[in-house]
């Protein structure tokens, strides 16, 4: 992954990544309010030779002493100097152990001493014990045998004092921390879970997919199977504009030879295909073509039923003679729109769409109206829609938001490509809505409550 790839991860999963760390500061917070305070009594001793005359003497004295230095460390943890600390100090001697740290700065002489406990005073009281019970370790050790001077001097030369503060915890280091780790993990969390998910939700993994062109995304909206025609009952709507734009985007897709039978599609049942067929076929005929709106979904057809228009002949009539085909076309209010609904469902859809019969009938409408648009039923359930994208111009391929994923994208394209059908692009529906009323920066009135009764009114009726 590139470093776009992953500020694209970021942007997606922003929430993942937020939450994790959410969690990581809360848990650190939480750990360093429930953690008792330590205190910290720090003392510091000298390691110096006795009886060196002259710089040969002070040199091999300095020498050895720093040689020294090393094993008097490790000799302030061990039960010849923590017993007798423990009892002077009145404290537990197996506990003393691993509150007693001692250090030596590299290329000195010096050895620090830091005694932890949760009590500061104690903490001081132990310290002092171990400045007054080292040195005197130290000159025994080191004294030759029936002698009693040591060539080695330990000096106390910074005496405890009483802490003042805690040393642990440190809620602002542990939040950093948990800020920090929360971080990693996050995005770690995000760029795992891209790369298992495998769904189509944003422009960015429909172009991973294929290399059509993206039309339009239109945004998701719940209360759209009780005013599915938004274009109608709230015009100005941002839910509209993007329709409207979808339009115009498609008068730009293959301008040498524009295309005038439009069959529309999906994956899978559920992507919002037929309505966004509707709008689309609405807007057009508001712009001033004549527009023939096919109910070609002879499994599950829904157009008539969001225009409210009688369904009880139609398509399957015109392509078995029962019916000529203008005699069953409905027009749709005032507006230059023509819909021919799917009539009674037939036995073989596939076959019917894909007859000598359904290829005269789109050469005849295409003859009378400047556009005609075919609602078809989705691809992979059934073949139809790939039937009927050898008989047409191009095809228009919805794409659900989080409704499909990659492979399923990827096979209906496929498809549709196999049988050297024309893909014109695709759209991205039901995409969430993130700008409330607002539409390219603009604000939109409130939508016409009327129209929205009236359309409310002959669904309910249909």
């Amino acid at each position: 992954m590139e470093l776009q790839d992953y500020l694209l991860v970021v942007r997606k999963r922003w929430r993942v990544i937020a939450t994790i760390v959410l969690v990581f500061i809360g848990l650190s917070s939480a750990a360093s309010a429930l953690s008792t305070p330590m205190y910290e009594a720090r003392t510091q001793f000298f390691v110096s030779t006795t009886g060196a005359n002259d710089s040969v003497a002070l040199l091999q004295g300095s020498t050895f002493t720093q040689q020294r230095v090393k094993s008097y460390a490790q000799l302030l943890t061990t039960p010849r100097i923590l017993t007798p600390v423990a009892q002077a100090a009145g404290v537990d001697a197996s506990g003393l152990v691993t509150r007693v740290t001692a250090t030596t700065p590299p290329d000195t002489v010096l050895i620090d001493v830091a005694v932890s406990d949760t009590d500061p005073e104690r903490a001081r009281v132990t310290a002092e014990a171990i400045g007054e019970e080292f040195p005197t370790a130290v000159t025994e050790l080191e004294s030759p045998a029936g002698t009693e001077k040591s060539p080695v001097k330990v000096t106390v030369v910074q005496p405890p004092t009483t802490p003042t503060a805690p040393v642990s915890p440190k809620p602002v280091r542990n939040i950093v921390l948990g800020v920090v780790v929360g971080l990693l993990l996050g995005l770690g969390a995000a760029v795992l879970r891209e790369t298992l998910d495998r769904s189509v939700k944003t422009p960015e993994d429909v172009k991973r997919v294929t290399d059509a062109p993206l039309l339009g995304s239109i945004a998701h909206d719940p209360d759209a199977p009780k005013r599915p025609l938004i274009v109608e009952v709230d015009p100005r709507s941002p839910r509209a504009e993007a329709f409207r734009s979808l339009r115009t985007n498609l008068q730009f897709v293959d301008a040498a030879n524009h295309p005038r039978t439009i069959v529309v599609t999906s994956s899978l049942a559920g992507e919002g295909k037929s309505t966004l067929t509707a709008n689309l076929a609405l807007t057009m005929a508001q712009a001033g073509s004549r527009v023939c709106l096919i109910e070609a979904d002879l499994r599950r057809p829904k157009v008539l039923e969001y225009m409210g228009l009688e369904g009880s002949v139609g398509l399957t009539d015109a392509l078995i003679d029962r019916a000529d085909v203008i005699d069953v076309i409905q027009p749709y209010g005032g507006t230059n729109l023509w819909v021919l609904g799917a009539g009674p469902i037939p036995p073989n859809p596939s076959e019917l769409l894909g007859s000598t019969a359904m290829r005269s009938l789109l050469q005849s409408l295409s003859a009378r109206f400047d556009y005609v648009v075919i609602d078809a039923p989705p691809t992979l359930p059934v073949t139809d829609a790939v039937v009927i994208s050898k008989l047409v111009d191009g095809a228009i391929v919805v794409v659900g938001s989080g409704l499909v994923d990659r492979d399923q994208l990827g096979q209906t394209l496929q498809s549709l490509e196999s049988v050297n059908g024309q893909i014109l692009g695709l759209v991205l529906n039901r995409v969430p809505a993130k700008d409330g009323n607002q539409y390219g920066g603009y604000a939109y009135d409130a939508p016409d409550e009327e129209a929205t009764r009236r359309e409310r009114k002959r669904v309910e009726q249909a």
